[in-house]
């Protein structure tokens, strides 16, 4: 019996362990049921960047400000990014850090399109860049109204986000908790498991 082996996937449980209540609250069925059945929030049972989904994620959010729930690395990082705050465009009620959910084709599309050089471009979603110098890109609005386009990822390194290990070797390399200028590199890296579906990546973890 190999007792290195033992402790180590006895620390990987309990670092994976999440939503675990500090104190009685006053939760939705829907949280009940992932805290009764040990499901991280990562593990929403909701469709991606539904309404339920965005609900759970604020609830969860809300208690983890007031000190009432523990999360691991993986939830804590979604709490404190914006994905599921809302704010008002053109009069809409949209949410932020997740891609427009078009229900009339079901696919993700963007939330609005911009000219970068005199070309049209979709803003915040990532794409492959072949011909690189980085392995992706991103076309994004800066704060002073302009358009920028962000490259990020070496082009000659596997996206290892699968990799639990090199999952957290990479979040606390790059400081993953720190990034949230949705403008920079370093931002878009730590989140690149968030966009797997357009970006061709065999796991919807994050770094």
């Amino acid at each position: 019996m190999d007792l290195r082996k033992i402790i180590r996937e006895t620390l990987e449980e309990h670092l994976d362990k999440s939503l675990i209540l500090k104190e009685e609250a006053e939760i939705s069925d829907a949280l009940r049921y992932h805290v009764e059945n040990g499901l991280t929030l990562t593990n929403n049972i909701f469709r991606a960047y539904s309404e339920g989904y965005f609900n759970l994620v604020n609830e969860v959010r809300s208690l983890w400000e007031e000190n009432k729930i523990s999360l691991n690395e993986e939830d804590l990082m979604m709490v404190e990014s914006d994905l599921g705050k809302k704010i008002v465009v053109n009069g809409e009620l949209i949410y932020l850090d997740a891609p427009f959910v078009s229900e009339e084709e079901d696919e993700e599309d963007v939330l609005e399109e911009a000219k970068h050089r005199g070309k049209n471009v979709k803003l915040g979603k990532p794409f492959r860049t072949p011909g690189g110098p980085k392995k992706f890109a991103v076309y994004v609005k800066a704060p002073s109204g302009n358009i920028k386009k962000v490259t990020f990822g070496d082009p000659n390194l596997r996206v290892r986000n699968r990799n639990k290990g090199a999952a957290k070797s990479f979040r606390a390399r790059h400081r993953c908790d720190q990034k949230k200028d949705r403008t920079t590199a370093g931002y878009w890296s730590c989140n690149v498991g968030r966009y797997a579906k357009q970006l061709g990546l065999s796991s919807k973890n994050s770094w």
